[in-house]
């Protein structure tokens, strides 16, 4: 296969995978012309991948990750270490934008919204020093 059709196949951009070539994820062969020839194994790699990135493993994390499935002697164990590793960070992620949101909503809730300059949100940005603007303005 060529690059248009194992992208097409695996549903990746050409671009990506190009990429995934450089830095080694996959290694197609080369037709006597030069040109890329992918195999089956490499479009299961290249769907294993992108399966991987849409559920937001790191380049890293997926070179781990396919290392282990081309491994037949690995230790589900290790999957499970890095799967939960990632989960972690995951729900970090999450209580970091719930933050963000509860903070945010505040702030929203707090604005009159009318006319008048006054803004919460403006101030909470700049550290609780007004509105920066009108201090500017004043010096």
């Amino acid at each position: 296969m060529n690059i248009s059709d194992v992208a097409r196949r695996a549903g990746l951009p050409a671009k990506t995978i190009r990429y995934y070539e450089e830095i080694g994820l996959v290694r197609p062969g080369r037709s006597a012309n030069g040109y890329r020839a992918f195999s089956e194994t490499d479009l299961h790699k290249l769907n294993f991948l992108g399966r991987a990135r849409a559920l937001g493993f790191g380049i890293e994390d997926c070179r781990k990750l396919l290392a282990l499935w081309e491994d037949t002697e690995r230790a589900s164990a290790d999957v499970r270490r890095l799967a939960t590793e990632h989960l972690a960070r995951i729900d970090d992620k999450i209580a970091q934008l719930e933050s963000m949101r509860e903070t945010l909503g505040a702030l929203i809730r707090d604005c009159a919204g009318d006319a008048r300059p006054d803004c919460p949100i403006l101030r909470d940005l700049s550290g609780g020093t007004g509105d920066r603007a009108r201090a500017t303005v004043r010096e």
